[in-house]
């Protein structure tokens, strides 16, 4: 029995154990009889048919390397006998390339199925991209397409078979997306049916939720009972579990109440909202409700709960840096300025709107006076997290005085932020600044200027007081610095950019103000001021064309302006355009017919049109208007003259005798009228007319040794105070009356109306006289609140 046990050495531990060679495959790579055989066509020989002894058989050689060469040639022999006829290839480089993939059939209708779906999910994508470019009709558009696409996914599966596989999901997202872009587009009753066909459809699960969209589409309607109804079938249709979904939809149902004047009604919404999940919107608009109703106990305890609202926001101090650290103020200055910081600062800015706004609306109401009012709302402040805003408080109850025109109260509020912080009382500052520069203590306003300046430096309002104050005094090089430092700070203060421009337009530098208004346009794309400002720029610079197209952008803001309008003709008229210029100066004198200048361009234009019928009108209004003023009745009767109604003509010039009888003009025209008519009292009006001529003469004289009198006084030095002063009033007057006289034609020729270089009539602003003048940095962009304060940039009460 022991001959057949091997001991095993310790190099290999598994020799003298039989095994099969031919499973001896680690040493191939290593056996040059295997690689022989590779290289040559060793294995390429027949095989040979018979071999004297099995396979098996090799398991008993001896373990000499003889006999290891032996037995590795009976395993190629072995191989070669076990696959008679074929070819030794063991990585199959007989066989050629591998035969090409198999090309899918698109022609299947599975595979129909799966590409239309494709597209329809692509279209409903790119209906939303649309949407969200704000390209509507776009996005309508591929709504609609993936609509019929769909539809016609549907019909190929109900031809194939296979109508239970229909995508439901896919369905939903179209007819969803579609009712959408419906709404988007304005189109509501089809985004209604949409919404219908959703609804009713109970194979869409949480379809019910889409009532809210249908009851936003009615609340857009203006149809709040209808909207009441949806937002309340909706409410009923979720679950307690969707409690923030619940609350938005009773928000809605509370903002409609409010619509239909139903204050009740959405006292009880928001009341419960209040209860149930607080915040800053709901209750801001319980307070408006309690105030509608006039209920004071219930407006103050709505005010405290307001303010005790969590915004569920961190402090600011989180971003302060503890200590030197780099890492962390890397980190610091990387999360100060990200989007959730930006979400914080929103929040509190909203809450803080809501909360000044609320006060100012209450304080009046909830006590005897606004200022104990103020009081009350001031001290709940000072008590809650929201303490800055006790200053901005007070700074209001000052701007109420201003409306209520209690300048003494208001100076007396703002007096006491002196000694406050540098925030509060720069903003005070500037406040007074502000209004003593309106009442034209201009010495007062400087002071105050300063002293906001010195608690702020940054202060861009402040800044633009200064100015303003040096800009009255005429020092306008320096008030232009305060102006560019004003936008150095805060490159948005467009009081600043506006004054800067006016700057340069009194200095005679139009380009420079020509670049400050069109900066400012970029701003303010609607302001009249600023167009006006651009226009009257380009026709300094002698640009006529452009000056015209800014005014045109005037009037498509300001229509019924009637000096924008009399300015356009006043420009078409000046290059030439006559048709263009008499229409503008009659919508001019459409919305003014009282426009001295107006009325006499188109009476002008009417005699030099030969229609001097149509010009006696204008004439006649000029008389009533300027009842003193003798040229406007000479116009007439001149009117009259031209067109051949001479009896007319010589009783208006009669009736011009009796008001104006020492008119030289008139009693020539008179003589000249009576002389071709052939009339008895051409001799009496040329009788007084030689009178009137002689004292014509006479007061000439005095007028001219008067003028001597006064500079052989001057040059003496012995006239006195009170003769030079009466030799001047005398000079003033003849000069007056020359100029008056200078002004109607002689006697030889018909008087034709003066044009307007002897008018001299300078345009008008179209808003007022304050374009020319600075802004005051306390004015807000409404230029209807007068005593507003851009510190403080929200309205006194809500609209």
């Amino acid at each position: 029995m022991m001959e057949n046990v091997h001991l095993a050495d310790e190099d290999d531990l598994y020799s003298g154990y039989d095994y099969n060679p031919a499973f001896d495959t680690e040493e191939l790579d290593n056996d040059p009889g295997f690689q022989q055989a590779v290289r040559t066509s060793h294995g390429r020989r027949p095989p040979v048919r018979d071999l004297g002894f099995p396979l098996w058989a090799a398991s008993h050689s001896c373990a000499d390397g003889s006999q290891n060469r032996s037995r590795k040639e009976t395993l190629f022999a072995a191989l070669i006998r076990t696959f008679p006829g074929s070819t030794f290839d063991p990585l199959g480089q007989s066989k050629g390339a591998a035969p090409p993939l198999e090309s899918r059939n698109d022609d299947t209708p599975e595979e129909k199925i799966k590409i239309l779906e494709k597209k329809v999910n692509d279209l409903i994508e790119e209906s939303c991209m649309a949407q969200s470019r704000g390209d509507m009709q776009l996005a309508l558009d591929k709504a609609k397409e993936a609509g019929r696409k769909e539809r016609a996914l549907v019909r190929q599966r109900e031809q194939t078979g296979t109508a239970d596989h229909i995508n439901l999901d896919l369905t939903y997202s179209v007819l969803f997306n579609l009712a959408t872009q419906y709404a988007n587009n304005d189109m509501f009753p089809e985004a209604l049916n949409t919404y219908q066909v959703i609804v009713k459809n109970k194979m869409f699960s949480n379809a019910g939720r889409l009532k809210v969209n249908m009851g936003n589409i009615y609340f857009k309607q203006k149809n709040y009972p209808k909207a009441i109804k949806f937002y309340r079938m909706a409410l009923d249709q979720i679950s307690n579990a969707h409690k923030e979904m619940r609350i938005k939809i009773m928000q809605n149902i509370g903002v409609v109440f409010i619509r239909m004047g139903q204050y009740s009604d959405a006292i009880t919404s928001f009341e419960h909202i209040m209860s149930e999940s607080p915040n800053i919107r709901t209750g801001f608009n319980l307070i408006l409700c309690y105030y509608a109703v006039g209920d004071r106990d219930k407006m103050k305890k709505a005010f405290q709960k307001l303010i005790s609202v969590p915004l569920g926001i961190d402090d600011e101090e989180k971003y302060i840096p503890p200590n030197d650290d780099p890492h962390t103020n890397l980190v610091l200055e990387a999360i100060k300025n990200d989007q959730l910081h930006q979400m914080e600062r929103e929040r509190k800015a909203l809450a803080e709107k809501f909360i000044m706004t609320s006060a100012k609306l209450i304080a009046p109401a909830i006590e005897s006076s606004f200022a104990a009012g103020f009081d009350w709302c001031v001290e709940m402040v000072k008590s809650s997290p929201y303490v800055e805003l006790a200053n901005d408080l007070e700074i209001n109850k000052a701007i109420t005085y201003l409306r209520q025109r209690d300048f003494n109260q208001a100076v007396e509020t703002l007096k006491m932020f002196e000694k406050k912080d540098s925030r509060v009382k720069s903003a005070a500052s500037t406040n007074l600044s502000f209004l003593y520069f309106l009442e034209k203590d201009y010495e007062q306003a400087d002071r105050y200027a300063d002293l906001a300046m010195m608690a702020d430096r940054y202060n861009p309002a402040a800044l633009v007081n200064k100015g303003n104050t040096l800009w009255v005094r005429g020092d306008h090089e320096k008030a232009a610095e305060f102006y560019k430092e004003a936008l150095r700070n805060d490159a948005s203060c467009t009081e600043g950019l506006y004054n800067l421009g006016l700057t340069y337009k009194r200095l005679g530098r139009p380009e420079e103000a020509l670049d400050c208004f069109l900066k400012l346009h970029a701003i303010l794309r609607n302001s009249a001021q600023v167009m006006y400002q651009l226009a009257s720029l380009y026709e300094m610079l002698e640009d006529p064309t452009q000056a015209i197209e800014w005014l045109m952008q005037l009037i498509s803001v300001t229509p019924t302006d009637p000096r924008v309008l009399a300015k356009l003709g006043e420009l078409y008229d000046s290059e030439g355009d006559k048709s263009q210029a008499f229409q503008y100066y009659c919508e001019s004198f459409r919305y003014s017919p009282s426009s001295i200048e107006v009325i006499e361009w188109l009476g002008a234009y009417y005699i030099d049109t030969q229609f001097c019928e149509k010009a006696i009108q204008y004439f006649e209004r000029a008389t009533l208007i300027q009842p003193t003023q003798v040229k406007w009745h000479l116009m007439v009767a001149s009117c009259y003259r031209r067109s051949g109604n001479y009896q007319k003509a010589l009783d208006t010039y009669k009736d011009i005798h009796r008001k104006f009888p020492e008119n030289i003009e008139c009693l020539r025209f008179l003589v000249r009228l009576c002389t071709d008519m052939d009339l008895k009292e051409v001799q009496d009006y040329a009788t007084k007319l030689k009178k009137v001529e002689k004292m014509k003469e006479m007061r000439e004289q005095r007028v001219k040794s008067g003028r001597e009198g006064s500079s052989r006084s001057r040059r003496d030095g012995s006239a006195s105070s009170d003769s030079g002063q009466s030799s001047h009033g005398t000079s003033a007057k003849g000069e007056r009356l020359s100029a008056k006289l200078r002004a109607l034609p002689g006697s030889n020729e018909p008087y034709e109306t003066s044009r307007q270089q002897v008018l001299d009539a300078s345009y008008v602003d179209p808003l007022g006289p304050q374009l020319e003048r600075p802004k005051t940095a306390a004015r807000k962009r409404n230029e209807d609140d007068e005593f507003a304060d851009e510190e403080l940039g929200d309205d006194l009460l809500p609209e």
